[in-house]
């Protein structure tokens, strides 16, 4: 009998210390704001800053591994809506019927805003004219011809550039004549560093940010300045012309999150547009929404008269 009530004595141990060791387990993988794994989906143009703010942030924060899905924004805003996707970084802000249907389903989207890229107009670096009028783009863009150029290349039928520019030319489809498109912002480069006499439509971050195979590519394309709709000047897409609200191809960034929880996707956002990730945004020639300080170290020297 003694030696029954051992044996089950000893059963029970192992059992409540099996049972503990699971309970840390699960604690230990628990996601928080600064740990656990998340996958985000990114609009396809913006991709390069996101990379680098998700590189600093798991360097940062060793627990946290952040997988990155790029897509076009028709993609990435379906699977947001259909919840196959629960974090994304996008070039608009929600609509009020995406917002509704949220609502809808007792989501309530967390959108922080972290920075303002550009739409660039770039060409062949044989085209001597690094000017281009706004208008001129948007009337070939509902159906105008014009002799200074021969197309237009975009980077995807379904990206925020292609959305971006139709609604800037009012129109619903892009013509069937002139226009060209591919699937990635690199592919648009090389295209155009190929052939005269087209202009490529591409995010400014694939410029300021450039893969390291396209260096040789980009010495072949010029990026072009841009004279608005009401504007008789031209702006170039710099930090400094979409500070001063003068560059006419100006677009905010946003991170949506509908994790519903306090999750890494909420650490993640925090951090993009906290100090560090505020300075990854200025450093890689985009506008960030709260420009950094900068600290001074002032040292006062003593000097000694000699005697």
């Amino acid at each position: 009998m003694l030696k029954y009530s051992k044996v089950a004595g000893l059963v029970v141990f192992v059992f409540l210390f099996a049972m503990c060791n699971q309970k840390s387990k699960n604690e230990a993988d628990k996601e928080t704001i600064l740990k656990g794994a998340l996958d985000i989906t990114v609009d396809e143009t913006v991709k390069p800053i996101i990379e680098d703010q998700v590189a600093v942030f798991e360097g940062t924060y060793y627990g946290s591994k952040i997988s990155i899905t790029p897509k076009s924004e028709s993609e990435l805003i379906n699977d947001l809506l259909n919840q196959r996707t629960k974090v994304v970084v996008t070039t608009r802000n929600l609509t009020k019927e995406e917002l509704t249907r949220f609502k809808k389903s007792k989501i309530q989207p967390r959108v922080t805003p972290f920075g303002t890229d550009a739409i660039a107009f770039i060409s062949n670096k044989s085209n001597n004219d690094t000017l281009i009028a706004l208008k001129t783009v948007i009337d070939f863009m509902q159906g105008k011809s014009d002799p200074r150029f021969d197309g237009l290349v975009f980077d995807n039928p379904n990206s925020s550039t292609v959305r971006y520019m139709k609604e800037l030319a009012k129109v619903k489809e892009l013509p069937a004549k002139g226009v060209f498109s591919f699937k990635t912002n690199d592919e648009v480069i090389k295209f155009v560093s190929e052939n005269d006499g087209m202009i490529g439509i591409i995010g400014m971050n694939w410029l300021s940010q450039p893969s390291a195979n396209m260096d040789d590519v980009l010495k072949n394309i010029n990026v072009l300045s841009v004279k608005g709709l009401n504007s008789d000047k031209y702006y170039s897409p710099t930090q400094n012309d979409l500070a001063e609200l003068k560059y006419p191809l100006a677009r905010d960034l946003y991170i949506i999150n509908c994790q519903g929880y306090t999750g890494l996707g909420m650490g993640l956002a925090s951090f993009i547009s906290g100090d560090i990730g505020q300075r990854i945004v200025l450093k890689s020639g985009l506008l960030p929404v709260r420009t950094p300080g900068r600290k001074l170290s002032i040292r006062k020297e003593i000097i000694k008269d000699k005697e």
